[in-house]
């Protein structure tokens, strides 16, 4: 387990490979990562918001789907176990599960605790993504919809930052400080997004929501 640290997740592959046909019960796919260019499989819907949320959390610098099988032992009988992913981010590695926490059965729980013993014995962080807040998806969502590179010719980002320099104020009412509030409500989120300015996603995204400057350097 210890030359696991060393594994150079971008040069690796998962060990299981990902399978499309009309009569599976799940829904895999591809996507693309903002924070690697690259695309990443995942298996499930819920796998996908994971690494939507991933992604939007701003530390991550490469994915790996299913990244090695774990072989282990359990009430005297040999198992197997493949984590969804491993996750590399500026402050160490992240091993994930996602299971949705009604799906979780009393026949999971063992794989989990071989993964969590394995990630503490490394120094990893371990989680199983068992469900999120209600609004947290479509918050997500928003924000991804403009996370790609936008024009500046009417400079609506600046002036927003501009505005923000002198205090927080609510998301409608700094839209609405520029000559565009409708196309600056995309450039918002865009700035959301990219670190420039923030906003507490502990409640749902909206006018009422109180945004600020960015405290760290944009991403």
């Amino acid at each position: 387990m210890a030359e696991l640290e060393g594994v150079p997740v971008g040069r690796t592959r998962p060990v299981r490979g990902f399978s499309w046909h009309p009569r599976q019960g799940h829904r895999p796919g591809l996507e693309l990562l903002v924070s690697t260019g690259r695309l990443h499989g995942f298996e499930s819907l819920e796998e996908r918001r994971f690494l939507r949320a991933a992604d939007f959390a701003g530390s991550v610098r490469d994915v790996l789907s299913q990244p090695f099988r774990l072989r282990y032992r359990a009430a005297g009988r040999s198992r197997t176990h493949i984590p969804d992913y491993l996750v590399v981010t500026r402050g160490g590695r992240w091993l994930v599960d996602v299971r949705p926490l009604h799906l979780v059965k009393d026949v999971d729980r063992p794989g989990f605790v071989a993964a969590a013993e394995l990630a503490r014995t490394v120094g990893w962080q371990y989680s199983v993504v068992a469900g999120w807040r209600p609004h947290v998806s479509g918050a997500i969502e928003a924000l991804r919809a403009e996370a790609r590179p936008m024009s500046h010719l009417l400079d609506l980002q600046e002036r927003m930052v501009a505005v923000l320099a002198d205090g927080a104020m609510p998301f409608g009412d700094l839209v609405r400080a520029t000559s565009f509030p409708v196309m600056a409500r995309a450039h918002a989120l865009h700035l959301l997004w990219h670190r420039r300015i923030g906003v507490d996603l502990a409640e749902p995204l909206g006018d009422g929501s109180v945004v600020a400057l960015a405290g760290g350097a944009p991403r």
